[in-house]
């Protein structure tokens, strides 16, 4: 007989197997679809990738830790087909609100069916695969769908699997006008010509599409179409943004892009040179252009603000471009702490913000002078580039015969000596400042070196009347300081206007970590020499400083002295190549500088300034008065050693005709590679310093909170195995462009496939993460993606290979059932539709009305709207109004309205996906906006010009040349109903003819006919018509 305990135990044996057995027959839980996400959307807040948020130690994105973690209560996280001996199980069907996950206040709580899920996945073995995305893509075989008719290619196969597997068919192929007209906007952003259509409809061969496909390709327009993508990815802007938000010249940048695009440049090579084109061996000026792309950043310019705090966004800015464009995953997060939901620390964060940390640029741009920030390519013609080789060929000669020169002249020096003059004055001296009677606010008069010296009060600046002196002209400063402290920063002296806010051009003298350097500048950091004494200046003594500049623009031509002797400095800037004049505070200013750490306590007397590189003798004249006067009176035979190499340069320097001559066709010469060199344009691209820049972790991303240093990296779960590539960016770009990299090729064929559908695979673009969606069709994307890349990462072959498929040519009306089933079109049951974006809506009108000027590339066009714009800017005269929109003047804070109305990115950040909206805004601007009234009467001019009279026909072509369709009777009467109550209108209201015609800058035909003015509304309503805003 049995007891009782064991029929108990066969009962409970009875009902786990009859649940087993239950959970056996259900559908099979799929790990990557439906149980990653819901882990990731409820549970890895706690217990994700975050280390410093994770609680109980419990990781749940990380295999290996889910099934080897034991919880306190003694079971297992997860053992695979024992739902009742499994902590997660037990936790989230548990009634205990202490003991419910997630908890109760998390406001994450699961649903019964999100349980059952979860508990019918552990049951089915808890089947873990890595996330989709973070492994790279294989083909796989084909799928065979029953149907064997439909398919075109391969694409065509999986969608048809994929439908017959939910019991759907494909809609029928659309209206050849229609096709054509959803083909001609995708690839060109234009709608086709009547021509077109009727050339296309009477082409009855089995390869009319493909051709139709092939010269749209071939189309200039196919470049600017791209290119309006690609520019929400760059965060394309003509000006800074911020608060100033001051005008920038990028669009060099942008006409590349066009251009590339319609080279078809494969995309590996087009993403390659936009990250690390400077890089490439032998670079050209192409190559570094593309880099620009790294530099659209917003940047800041406004008072007050601290450089390296900026300097740090904008490296984040690229670091966070580059994550989003090419990774498709967000990184944000991470910079201040690990990613709570993908497998990305906080220090591999910092180790990718390494390789675009290393360029030598500033946090601020000059708010005083339009000077690029660095660091830059000069944009010089080819005729501006020979007469640049021509003078620094001319330069180095005449370098050249002054050494040839100065070696001949001993013998003449011999004879000098034997008659040498006795005058110690040294020559071309513009200044001397004694300060004995000195006044000058809260600076106070102190005993100096020489009677009175000044002690500075490091806020009011002691003025002169000279110094203007241009990167050519030789010339020398001189004066006795005395420091209280060994101080971070201090000015000396300058002559420039501000610090930041005018990126310090000019020249200066500063204490920088209590040594002193002296600068040229035109914008620092790129474009400056600076040199640094090698010691700290002790404190509380005077020295005697004298610098010397010999008008080279090298700073091998910078020589500091101290108490007469050659100081030990070391170069840390040589690299300039524009002018340090035109930014105001043309004289020399001691001791103050505009926004700018002055000499506060520090001490000065007996300035001198000398409009040329006084020698070193001379140096040492100016320090005791007594050098330059002993040596002229020592006789001829004690003239030896480093005294007459004293004498010889003070003697060239002075006294040799032939040296000056020399001198004097030197300096013209570099004058005029000053006039060859200030007005050639500059863009700001990429250029790493020789010296890498030491990154570090930044605590909770605060640039003045660096920790451990890091070294340039990829994220470990990103890696690819066996291989390694160099630590910066062109290896970055290398391992991007990688075949083997998961997430590069996956990414643009998803945005591809967006830009034809209206949607991708993965509905999240800008999130290829665990928080992401998943792919609708992972095996397609997959299988493209491998196409994509084995073919040579071909942009255009991919384009054609989608719009030659069936997927791409069914119709775009559902029926209920798909509409019920399938809203959003996910599994594409049907072709694509979606309003057009902004730039086609603008475009479209301005082209079907023969107003569009078909010109590429150039300053930005300012259309009418920017008038209206929250920070208004003055429009264009003549052809500027009616450019394409790829070329629209983008002001970041005040972007275009009528663009932004219609859905266009603000473009702060990269975009990879717009927002769609359906506001009564946009009608209101397509019916009313000045572009689009002008337009509609220039198209009413423009039918007027062949049919004098409106007749039902005129009518019809109208709405043909509108919508690429004839119109229906119904629709046709209703036109024609339309245009007899405007005629009627503007015969009793003459006066609101005028008023219409005056629209615009374009001329009336006629601006008192009433037909004209009723056509006008006509064409006006049907360019907001459905079927002229929507891509069906």
């Amino acid at each position: 007989m049995k007891t009782t305990t064991q029929i108990l135990l066969a009962v409970v044996v009875l009902n786990v197997a009859t649940s087993d057995a239950e959970s056996a027959t259900k559908q099979r839980v799929d790990f990557a679809t439906q149980v990653k996400q819901l882990l990731s959307d409820r549970c890895f807040k706690c217990h994700g990738p975050d280390s410093e948020n994770r609680q109980a130690d419990l990781r749940l994105d990380d295999r290996d830790a889910v099934f080897s973690h034991t919880a306190s209560s003694g079971l297992r996280v997860i053992r695979p087909g024992k739902i009742r001996r499994s902590e997660l199980v037990r936790r989230i069907t548990s009634h205990d609100e202490g003991e419910v996950m997630p908890p109760v206040d998390s406001n994450l709580a699961l649903t019964e069916s999100e349980k059952e899920l979860l508990t019918n996945w552990v049951q089915q073995g808890a089947e873990w695969t890595p996330h989709w995305s973070f492994t790279a893509p294989v083909a796989g075989e084909l799928p065979t769908p029953v149907n064997k008719q439909w398919s075109r290619n391969e694409i065509d196969q999986f969608i048809l699997a994929r439908l017959e597997q939910e019991g759907l068919e494909p809609a029928p192929q659309s209206a050849r006008t229609r096709l054509l007209r959803r083909l001609s906007f995708d690839l060109t952003g234009l709608p086709p010509t009547i021509e077109q259509l009727d050339a296309f409809l009477d082409d009855k061969s089995d390869n009319a599409w493909e051709k139709a496909i092939n010269r749209l390709l071939k189309s200039e327009h196919y470049g600017e179409r791209m290119a309006s993508d690609w520019l929400d990815v760059a965060r394309y802007s003509d000006t800074f943004g911020f608060q100033v938000d001051r005008e920038r010249r990028v669009w060099p940048w942008r006409d590349w892009v066009i251009k590339a695009f319609n080279e078809n440049m494969p995309y590996d090579q087009f993403v390659s040179w936009q990250l690390a084109g400077d890089m490439l061996p032998d670079a050209t000026e192409e190559q570094i252009l593309a880099t620009t792309f790294n530099r659209l950043h917003s940047q800041k310019v406004e008072g007050g603000s601290t450089p390296e705090e900026f300097r740090v966004e904008y490296v984040a800015d690229r670091t966070h471009t580059f994550a989003t464009a090419f990774l498709g995953l967000t990184m944000e997060c991470s910079r201040c702490h690990d990613h709570k939901y993908d497998p990305i620390t906080q220090s591999e964060y910092y180790q990718l913000f390494a390789y675009f940390n290393n360029i030598d640029e500033a946090g601020l741009y000059s708010y005083f002078t339009n000077s690029t920030p660095t660091p830059t390519l000069l944009l010089s013609n080819d005729q501006q580039k020979q007469q640049q080789a021509e003078n620094a060929e001319s330069i180095s000669n005449l370098e050249s015969e002054l050494a040839k020169t100065i070696s001949e002249q001993t013998q003449a020096f011999e004879e000098w000596l034997t008659q040498r003059p006795n005058d110690v004055a040294i020559a071309d001296q513009v200044l001397h400042m004694s300060f004995d009677d000195f006044k000058s606010g809260a600076n106070k008069a102190i005993e100096g070196v020489s009677n009175t010296g000044v002690q500075l009060s490091g806020d009011d600046a002691v003025g002169t009347s000279v110094g203007n002196f241009s990167r050519n002209q030789p010339f020398s400063l001189s004066l006795w300081i005395s420091t209280p402290e060994v101080m971070e920063r201090a000015v000396v002296l300058h002559r420039s206007r501000a610090w930041t806010d005018s990126a310090s051009r000019g020249y200066q003298l500063l204490f920088e970590e209590g040594k002193l350097s002296f600068s040229l500048i035109h914008f620092w950091p790129g474009n400056a020499i600076r040199v640094m004494t090698d010691d700290v200046l002790p404190i509380d003594q005077w020295f005697h400083l004298t610098v010397t500049y010999d008008g080279s623009s090298r700073a091998d031509g910078v020589t500091i002295y101290l108490n007469g002797e050659q100081a030990p400095s070391h170069v840390v800037r040589d690299n300039l190549y524009k002018n340090i004049t035109g930014s105001g505070g043309d004289n020399i200013a001691l001791g103050q500088r505009f926004r700018d750490k002055g000499f506060a306590g520090g001490s000065v007397d007996e300035l001198f300034v000398f409009q040329r590189e006084i020698e070193a003798l001379e140096v040492k004249q100016v320090y005791d008065g007594k050098s330059l006067e002993d040596l002229l009176a020592l006789p001829v035979d004690e003239v030896k050693g480093p005294n007459r190499q004293l004498l010889f340069d003070f003697y060239l320097a002075n006294h040799n005709e032939a040296t000056k001559a020399q001198l004097s066709a030197l300096r013209a010469a570099r004058d005029q590679r000053s006039q060859l060199m200030d007005g050639v344009t500059e863009i700001m691209v990429m250029q790493d310093m020789e010296q890498r820049r030491q990154t570090y972790r930044l605590e909770r991303g605060a640039y003045d909170a660096p920790q451990e240093p890091v070294e340039p990296g990829v994220p470990a779960a990103l890696a690819i195995p066996g291989k390694e590539f160099s630590p910066d960016r062109l290896g970055l770009a290398k391992w991007l462009t990688d075949s083997a990299n998961p997430l590069a090729g996956r990414v643009v064929v998803n945005r591809i496939w967006q830009m034809m559908f209206g949607a991708g695979f993965v509905h999240t673009p800008e999130d290829f993460g665990s928080q992401g969606l998943s792919p609708t069709h992972p095996r397609l994307l997959d299988w493209l993606t491998r196409d994509f890349i084995d073919n040579g990462w071909d942009v255009k072959r991919l384009i054609k290979q989608i719009a030659m498929s069936a997927t791409y040519q069914q119709d775009s009306v559902a029926t209920d059932e798909k509409q019920q089933r399938d809203p959003e079109n996910k599994l594409l049951a049907r072709g694509p539709l979606n309003q057009l974006p902004a730039e086609m809506l603008r475009d479209n009108v301005l082209f079907t009305s023969g107003l569009l000027v078909d010109k590429r590339g150039g300053p930005p066009a300012k259309p009418y709207e920017l008038t209206a714009s929250f920070k208004p800017v003055g429009k264009d005269n003549g052809e500027g109004l009616y450019r394409r929109s790829v070329y629209t003047y983008w002001k970041r804070t005040a972007p275009a309205p009528v663009m932004m109305t219609l859905d266009a990115s603000k473009r702060e950040v990269c975009v990879v996906k717009r927002e769609r909206t359906a506001s009564p805004l946009q009608a209101i601007v397509m019916l009313n906006d000045p572009q689009m009234v002008e337009a509609a009467r220039v198209f009413a001019d423009r039918v007027f010009e062949k049919h004098p009279e409106v007749t039902k026909d005129v009518l019809a072509l109208v709405f043909r040349m509108l919508t690429s369709r004839s119109p229906s009777s119904a629709e046709l009467e209703v036109i024609k109903l339309g245009y007899e109550e405007q005629l009627k209108y503007f015969e009793t209201h003459p006066d609101r003819i005028q008023e219409l015609m005056k629209t615009g800058d374009k001329p009336a035909v006629d601006a008192t006919s009433k037909e004209r003015a009723a056509l006008t509304i006509v064409v006006s309503t049907l360019l907001s018509f459905d079927e002229s805003v929507m891509k069906r």
